[in-house]
């Protein structure tokens, strides 16, 4: 029966790429989130989404091509912040609230103004039925750019996540690696805002990294687990919001809330027969 229902499900054209685009998502996201939860800069995801949901509403009033547009503006915002933040003028949640609070209400506004015929729903909340073979291609792309990334600079990323002072002394450019972080973490969510929504994206990046933490000891384990975490919160948010017509975006991160509730209490009653 359950497999017969899969079938079904992914014989759809738009599961298939919502499925491809959701499981390579997920691992991106695991990937680019993990330093940015350990290092407490993980609301730069939820502050860059708001830069993207602008950026869609004004290319979509302008008759542009949403992605190609949004990226370059979102990777545009991400400098700002960083910019913002290193020159200590403004500290660096009140950047990421500045430029996303901004770009949000400029987006909206400019809908409202020009009174065109724009879903935003599908902007906040996300739509499988917008990803296209596009989204395939570029989420492709960025999966093999993060693939390398970590392949041949694990050691490099690891000592900036944990000691930015430290990195430094060994010679390591911190301010490309930022940069270059800026640029993949804004792709992924520009590209997670087609199917989680604006509001949900950052979600993806947060919560299977603090899932992966409650049991990993290490941090080359924290990023497999949460890799995996998200792969499978992603599959299973997926199925079930099909089979219970519900939105994708939200039923995916309900899941990922699921996982961490079961694994935190796993964790509060593991330690509970120790002491």
């Amino acid at each position: 029966m359950v497999i017969n229902n899969l079938i079904e499900i992914f014989s759809y054209s738009f599961m298939i790429r919502a499925l491809i685009v959701g499981v390579l998502l997920s691992f991106c996201a695991a990937l680019i989130g993990t330093p940015l939860v350990l290092r407490k800069n993980s609301m730069i995801g939820d502050g860059l989404s708001h830069v993207g949901f602008g950026a869609f509403a004004i290319a979509s009033v302008l008759g542009l091509a949403p992605i190609q547009f949004a990226i370059p503006i979102v990777i545009i915002a991400s400098f700002f912040i960083l910019q913002l933040t290193e020159s200590n003028i403004i500290h660096g949640d009140a950047a990421i609230a500045l430029v996303s609070i901004s770009a949000l209400a400029v987006g909206t506004f400019i809908v409202s103004l020009t009174g065109t015929n724009v879903d935003i729903n599908s902007y906040l909340f996300g739509s499988i039925l917008s990803i296209s073979n596009t989204d395939i291609l570029i989420t492709v792309i960025l999966t093999i750019a993060i693939s390398l990334l970590y392949l041949f600079s694990h050691h490099q990323i690891f000592s900036i996540t944990f000691d930015e002072t430290f990195a430094k002394s060994i010679g390591v450019n911190t301010k490309l690696y930022h940069l270059a972080f800026a640029v993949l973490c804004s792709i992924v969510v520009v590209l997670g805002m087609r199917l989680m929504g604006a509001l949900l994206i950052s979600g993806l990046i947060i919560f299977p990294v603090l899932s992966a933490g409650l049991f990993s000891k290490t941090y080359r384990s924290t990023i497999i687990s949460s890799a995996l975490i998200a792969i499978l919160a992603f599959l299973v948010g997926l199925i079930a919001s099909y089979s219970l017509n519900t939105p994708t975006g939200a039923t995916i991160i309900i899941v990922n809330l699921v996982f961490f509730i079961i694994l935190k209490f796993s964790n509060l009653l593991s330690s509970s027969f120790k002491s």
